[in-house]
């Protein structure tokens, strides 16, 4: 059959598939082309084409384009790679693969409708030549598809081939390729290793935190103590120079008597009831000669010798009761600390004399009979010629006293070592050596003291 020029023209204009283009869908193209052609010399005719002239719509088998256009190739890497990585490598090709068609079918779907416009149009055509030339020849027109949707269904066959051969491929490499599975073994493992990691760095944290616990205890009492010991530094510190008498114990003090004077002693706030025995104690120290003075003396109304403890001169030690004198053997003037205790009863006038917890002299016949009268005063380190005054320097104490204590009986000579030993501590029942019980006059001082200690020191 005669094609006119213009009809080659209509043709080429629509048709422009993509060379990528999957093979079952050339045998549709090359049928469309063929259409189009007849279908634009029909739409033409009546203008440029001679009266008479027709198209002839001829479709291509399937089979026949099939073979001129199959699948292109994927390219494999031989022997530069390994079989893991050519695998990996051709399934990212199959992935541009796909997502190339996808594209050429967007681009191609503008041209179908193309195509299928004119395709309708030749095959609605009325004229009775081209019935009766059609009558004589090959109807192919059946041979055609006759529906767009055919086409569609056509190129979504091929993608879905495309799809199988990437999923065929991606199944191989996760079946074939042994070292797939090294990875999930190692993760695996690795997962285990930090596990255990995190399991010992938690119990390494705790175990610091308790020690951190335990050190910030520690830390606190002994910041405690440290405070305590410093507190009561500052307190005896702020008493010594405030002058103060009050000390952290009360009897751990002294009285000095530095000056042979009259007007230097000490007073006992307390006075003494009737007695019929009793034991005296005290610490002396003595730094003065010849004679030491007097300790100490209680003098009532009538009577200023009631009990006197003195050393006058030359002469030994004297105990006066009732103004009745007995001598006793001790030896205190030598500078240093020395525990005396004097024991008394009115029966027989018994007593009793120890030095150092050493019992060195008794005798009897020393105021027999006379009970020791209340109501008076008590000095420490003066003489009393009256009751409270009239006191002789010639007979004043110089040197330290402590721990002067009066008992209404007679203690037993081991109690009175176990108080020289330092070993117990027996508070007189009557008169105890307590910081507020005692006064000084005259530039007498209190000063604290722990006579033990300082025992210790003169040995």
């Amino acid at each position: 059959a005669p094609r006119p020029r213009s009809a080659a023209g209509s043709a080429a204009s629509p048709a422009r598939p993509s060379p990528a283009a999957p093979a079952g869908m050339l045998p549709v193209v090359a049928g469309l082309l063929l259409a189009v052609a007849a279908g634009g010399r029909g739409a033409a005719g009546e203008q440029e084409s001679p009266p008479g002239s027709r198209f002839v719509c001829t479709s291509l088998p399937l089979d026949a384009a099939g073979a001129g256009c199959p699948l292109p190739p994927v390219p494999m890497q031989g022997g530069a790679l390994p079989p893991e990585e050519e695998l990996k490598a051709t399934v990212l090709q199959l992935r541009e693969t796909v997502l190339q068609q996808k594209e050429t079918i967007g681009s191609q779907r503008e041209a179908i409708r193309e195509l299928t416009g004119k395709l309708s149009r030749c095959e609605s055509t009325d004229g009775k030549p081209w019935k009766k030339e059609m009558g004589k020849g090959k109807d192919t027109m059946g041979d055609l598809p006759r529906d767009p949707a055919q086409v569609i269904d056509q190129l979504s066959r091929t993608m879905q081939t495309l799809k199988d051969r990437l999923e065929s491929l991606e199944h191989q490499l996760r079946a074939n390729v042994s070292y797939a599975a090294l990875p999930n073994d190692l993760r695996e493992m690795l997962q285990r290793r930090l596990g255990d990691l995190e399991r010992q760095l938690l119990s390494k944290v705790a175990e610091l935190e308790d020690e951190k616990s335990l050190l910030h205890n520690e830390t606190s009492a002994h910041r405690q103590k440290t405070e305590t010991a410093l507190n009561a530094l500052l307190e005896r510190v702020s008493e010594l120079e405030k002058g103060s008498s009050a000390f952290k114990s009360p009897d751990e003090f002294k009285v000095s008597l530095p000056l042979r004077t009259n007007y230097l002693y000490g007073k006992i706030k307390k006075t003494l009831p009737e007695l019929y025995a009793f034991t005296v104690c005290l610490w002396l120290r003595s730094s003065a000669s010849p004679g030491i003075g007097t300790p100490f003396s209680y003098a009532v109304p009538g009577q200023a010798n009631e009990i006197v403890l003195i050393e006058w001169g030359n002469n030994p030690i004297e105990l006066l009761i009732n103004d009745k004198v007995a001598q006793l053997p001790l030896f205190i003037s030598d500078g240093k600390w020395h525990h005396i205790c004097i024991t008394w009863t009115t029966r027989d006038g018994m007593w009793e004399a120890f030095q150092d917890g050493e019992k060195l002299g008794t005798g009897e016949n020393l105021a027999p009979w006379h009970p020791i009268k209340p109501g008076g005063v008590l000095i420490l380190g003066q003489e009393q010629d009256t009751v409270g005054g009239r006191f002789d320097a010639t007979q004043a104490f110089v040197g330290e006293m402590s721990q002067f204590n009066i008992w209404d009986r007679v203690l037993k000579a081991e109690d009175i070592m176990n108080i020289a030993n330092c070993s117990t501590n027996m508070p007189g029942n009557i008169i105890p050596w307590v910081d507020n019980n005692v006064d000084v006059f005259g530039g007498a001082t209190k000063w604290p003291v722990e006579t033990c200690e300082e025992r210790l020191l003169d040995l």
